[in-house]
């Protein structure tokens, strides 16, 4: 499959603004927490800093997997974005155990609990986009 980069980067934006959306209904409760006491999230009651957020999470992991994915060939390239990919679906399912067992944050409300985990499946994207399509080869010119 050939890779089509303005498809990934609609698709994170849509998954970025649809988290930001999401992640901006927490309850009333989880409002109040962060208001009160944690100041350094309050990026995520405004949807769009929390888009910004989540689209510039998107910017680092894809210009890593992008900077990997050029270093590396063969099997080693699609071992290593496998790695990558196994490693945001454990931190998916670490935050949804800290999300079912952790009081304060079950407080926060579906519609956030939503918001984060999109975080984890745009990463998951972004891994799979690398790893499942294929590499554009670069042609060398014949020196003349």
């Amino acid at each position: 499959m050939k890779r089509n980069y303005l498809v990934l980067i609609f698709i994170l934006i849509g998954i970025a603004l649809l988290s930001g959306k999401l992640t901006t209904g927490m309850s009333i409760i989880g409002d109040w927490g962060i208001g009160l006491f944690y100041h350094q999230l309050s990026f995520l009651k405004n949807w769009w800093q929390s888009t910004l957020v989540c689209l510039g999470a998107f910017l680092i992991i894809g210009i890593v997997l992008f900077v990997i994915d050029r270093m590396l060939d063969g099997i080693k390239r699609k071992l290593v974005l496998l790695l990558f990919f196994l490693l945001f679906i454990i931190g998916l399912y670490l935050t949804f155990l800290n999300f079912r067992t952790d009081i304060t944050h079950r407080w926060m409300g579906e519609r956030f609990h939503m918001g984060i985990y999109l975080y984890w499946i745009g990463a998951g994207i972004i891994s799979l986009f690398f790893g499942l399509t294929e590499k554009k080869k670069i042609m060398k010119q014949p020196n003349e």
